[in-house]
Formats: structure tokens, C-alpha cells, sequence
């Protein structure tokens, strides 16, 4: 798997996975990240890439020592599931 490409310019986190983009947008504002929505391609659906990907941008997050607001229902939940990134929250 590839690894994880901040593209600021279009302010989302992208994977590419065998030629398709899974990706998480976002907005900073200070030292707090909002993630608004997370797209996996369909090609790609059910393999487990969605998860690989937040947990990707959740250890980007934390590198950079921002708090997250999950504005994604698929981000907040995989949130409430693995309580080591709990402590990220806003």
C-alpha cells in the first residue's frame, strides 16, 4: 500500500491503492484539524482500505500535534473503535 500524500492544495489526505485514490478532506484552523469527509473508490471497497487510511491521517494528525474534529461519520466511528486515538479529539 502506498503511503499517505497530504495534497494541501486540494486540502485532503489521498492513498493511492493500484491506480485509484482513497482519500480524507480536510480544513485546519489553528491547532485543530476538521475531517470532513472520507472516500474510498468502489474498485477498492470492502478490503479494509478505509480504515488503513484513517488511521494513516490519525498518525499524520498526531505527527503534527493537531487535535481533530471528525465531521466524517466513518472517521468519528473508527475513532469510538480504537481508543488510542481518543486522546486526539478537540
Amino acid at each position: 500500500m502506498a503511503n499517505l500524500i497530504d495534497n494541501t492544495a486540494a486540502a485532503r489526505f489521498e492513498m493511492p491503492v493500484e491506480g485509484h485514490t482513497a482519500f480524507v478532506t480536510y480544513r485546519r484552523s489553528g491547532d485543530t484539524i476538521a475531517l470532513n469527509h472520507a472516500e474510498v473508490p468502489r474498485a477498492l471497497e470492502g478490503r479494509g482500505i478505509g480504515s488503513k487510511l484513517v488511521r494513516a491521517t490519525l498518525d499524520q494528525v498526531r505527527s503534527e500535534g493537531l487535535k481533530v474534529n471528525p465531521r466524517c461519520s466513518f472517521v468519528a466511528a473508527f475513532i469510538k473503535r480504537n481508543a488510542e486515538y481518543q486522546d486526539l479529539l478537540a
